[in-house]
């Protein structure tokens, strides 16, 4: 088994919007931090083990901290990202999530000029450029600039974060992971992970994936669950229930483009089924975004509501507000994912990984409570599983 310090884990990126900010400006942030601690250590006797640090599920994950990880490659479309360092790509325009880490170190690594296919909706033209994608005029790269890129940078895992409703675009990137023998994190809702022919076609190869569509750290879909299995080990029958989110982001000002969010929906409204004693009919269960708010930027509200009958058929309802800041949330999960993915590579171990999956994403290939879960990712980071 690699320890911390004795190999990096080097990630490519597709797609620098919002949430991969905040993963690039947690890696930095976090070494950070672990530098400080460190010092801290030496001087008054402790050690670097998984003792705490704010907003880390893990500090030391098999070995691997958030300082190990590099970003060696990465594509996008947008004209004021492509061509500029990584570490400048990140602030640009339309991104507008929080800035927790200004100091990001130029990475070396220039953003190349991806493909655009389902990935820029129509929409966008009706919205201002601060807001929106601004198309670069670069030539689009081939699949087989793709690859070898992927190849020539020493990519061993792939993040996709391609914009809601992207399936061709998803299905690309998943592609060229295969072909350049990467790794895939499937972190958008778009069915790869949870697709047998996909999965097949990753454990064929020997190659880690997880997917699909990240969940956040301590987000709607989550907490949702977490309510929803409440009620169910409580007794409490579910009759209705609706999760209605609001954001100004990127990604919301996408889905009012309401062809593109029939995956997220599905993805989504499936999380929460899953764990509810009795599946609802239909008209009975809402979960999705209700809107675009521009001022709120990278900030997700969302309003939770379930009504249900406890002792005696006596009825009751619970409602919940809950606000977030969305990027940083769900890059909260994804340090972990690569890091289970760099394990899986060291192993060995091809195809979905059931176990990461699970806990992470909102649509995995099986759906398990997510205490379960939780001991299940736990005992593959161990490698018990």
């Amino acid at each position: 088994m690699q320890t911390a310090g004795e190999n990096r884990i080097r990630i490519a990126i597709a797609g620098l919007g919002n949430c991969a900010s905040s993963l690039v400006q947690g890696i930095e942030y976090y070494r950070i931090k672990e530098s400080c601690d460190e010092g801290s250590s030496e001087r008054y006797g402790g050690s670097r083990g998984n003792s705490d640090i704010i907003g880390l599920m893990h500090r030391d994950l098999g070995g691997y901290h958030p300082s190990d990880i590099e970003v060696v490659a990465a594509f996008d479309i947008d004209k004021r990202k492509v061509g500029k360092d990584v570490s400048d790509a990140i602030f640009a325009p339309p991104n507008c999530t929080t800035v927790f880490c200004s100091g990001v170190p130029a990475t070396g690594v220039e953003v190349k000029m991806g493909r655009v296919l389902d990935g820029c909706s129509e929409h966008l033209v009706d919205y201002p450029e601060e807001c929106r994608f601004l198309l670069s005029e670069a030539e689009e790269a081939t699949k087989e600039n793709i690859i070898q890129t992927l190849r020539s940078s020493g990519a061993e895992v792939l993040l996709n974060y391609m914009p809601v409703g992207s399936e061709q675009a998803a299905r690309f990137y998943a592609d060229c992971a295969l072909e350049a023998g990467c790794a895939f994190i499937n972190n958008m809702p778009v069915f790869i992970a949870s697709d047998p022919a996909w999965a097949r076609r990753f454990e064929e190869k020997a190659l880690p994936i997880i997917g699909d569509d990240i969940k956040s750290q301590l987000g709607a879909t989550i907490v949702h669950r977490t309510l929803a299995d409440l009620f169910k080990k409580r007794g409490v029958k579910v009759e209705r229930t609706y999760q209605l989110n609001t954001g100004g982001n990127t990604d919301f000002l996408n889905m009012l483009n309401r062809s593109r969010l029939k995956s997220k929906k599905t993805s989504k409204t499936e999380a929460v089924q899953s764990v509810l004693a009795k599946r609802l009919e239909v008209e009975n269960i809402h979960v999705g975004p209700s809107d675009y708010v521009p001022w709120q930027k990278d900030n997700k509200v969302c309003f939770l509501r379930l009504e249900g009958k406890l002792f005696g058929d006596v009825p009751m309802n619970l409602e919940l507000r809950l606000s977030v800041e969305d990027s940083p949330n769900s890059a909260g999960v994804v340090i972990d994912a690569i890091r289970c993915c760099k394990l899986a590579l060291d192993r060995g171990v091809g195809g979905v990984l059931y176990s990461p999956s699970a806990y992470f994403m909102k649509h995995p290939p099986k759906q398990f409570p997510d205490d379960e879960a939780y001991r299940m990712t736990e005992l593959f980071i161990a490698g018990e599983k």
